[in-house]
């Protein structure tokens, strides 16, 4: 029997709903049919404080100081702090953007070491993550750099709708002259050999979305298209490749239009962010493409306003936990196995 993949889980920022989310996640036992889940970070700061009628389902981990001792059958642990937090749920702090970072950098280490197979990250805190040695504007932007990439992709996943960009965490104003044709034609490629790494689709089709109203309007409203985006679709045409566009966005995906294809490419973050987070926000998930590892992630933030009320919703972070088993377990060349 092949070993279960073993997936690091860093916290996210402790102020937020980071350690709800993972704990009510790992409250189901089934998880562990699947994957052996481990939680960068001591379980007492974590989980303690939770309301006592919510931990009346016992949730115990194997604690340990090292991920080579983690073991199958519950979930651990590995310890990446010493020191008391003193956290406020909903107020972040130094201490809670601290804690983010020791235990997303813990677990890359392993990861990079061979000790994990996969890592989910809970949400953090753009601005209360960084510090001399993280600047970053997102998960994305540092794990591109940590392991080692020239590029990766953002591509959110649900059930029936794939959403890649082509740039991300960067001012709108700095969009049209980061698009260019070299930069969409590496994100193109990573998009296509994801869903064939990734999914299992040998023959992907991908549309590519305008970068401006109506897809420029043969020129009226901008001459991207013509000049960009075009241009280097017609080139992934003539390789083969079932790669369609460009389309105007609005009406893409007011029509449905996405039902047709395998993935759509939008140029940037809100063009696909907002209609991917729209029709798919509770069991969407983040995964990061063109890397050497799996990451995943739930397509939400920290949710400051929702921290210590437990009401937050679990099902992205859960279905983040299953896309990455399902990802480690293809790129494995195992056979994935149907939860639904």
């Amino acid at each position: 029997m092949s070993q279960l993949p073993r997936l690091g889980i860093s916290v996210g920022d402790l102020a937020g709903i980071g350690p709800e989310i993972i704990y009510k996640t790992l409250r189901d036992v089934r998880l562990l049919k699947y994957c052996t889940p481990v939680v960068y970070g001591t379980a007492t700061v974590l989980f303690d404080d939770f309301p006592t009628e919510e931990r009346a389902e016992p949730l115990t981990f194997r604690q340990v100081r090292a991920a080579a001792d983690i073991a199958p059958g519950k979930p651990n642990a590995v310890t990446c702090w010493d020191e008391d937090f003193v956290l406020t749920p909903g107020q972040p702090s130094a201490a809670s953007g601290a804690a983010a970072r020791q235990s997303l950098l813990a677990a890359c280490r392993d990861l990079k070491e061979g000790l994990l197979d996969g890592i989910v990250t809970a949400p953090i805190s753009k601005e209360n993550t960084q510090a001399d040695d993280f600047r970053y504007p997102g998960h994305t932007e540092f794990l591109t750099s940590f392991f080692g990439a020239s590029e990766s992709l953002m591509f959110l996943v649900s059930e029936d709708l794939r959403v890649a960009t082509v740039t991300g965490h960067i001012p709108l104003k700095d969009v049209p002259s980061r698009v260019t044709k070299e930069l969409l034609t590496k994100k193109l490629r990573i998009l296509l050999a994801s869903l064939r790494q990734d999914f299992g689709i040998q023959k992907p089709r991908v549309a590519v979305l305008g970068l401006n109203p109506h897809a420029g309007e043969k020129g009226l409203l901008g001459t991207e298209e013509a000049d960009i985006v075009t241009p280097v679709i017609e080139q992934f045409l003539a390789e083969g490749h079932l790669v369609y566009g460009p389309f105007p966005a609005d009406g893409y995906f007011g029509t449905r239009q996405y039902h047709q294809f395998d993935a759509t490419l939008a140029l940037y973050h809100d063009q696909g962010l907002i209609p991917f987070k729209t029709l798919a926000f509770e069991r969407g998930v983040n995964f990061t493409a063109g890397l050497p590892i799996v990451r995943t992630s739930p397509d939400h933030g920290t949710a400051y306003g929702l921290a210590g009320t437990f009401k937050a919703d679990e099902t992205s972070f859960r279905e983040a936990l299953y896309l990455a088993c399902d990802l480690v377990r293809q790129r494995q060349g195992q056979v994935v196995e149907k939860r639904r």
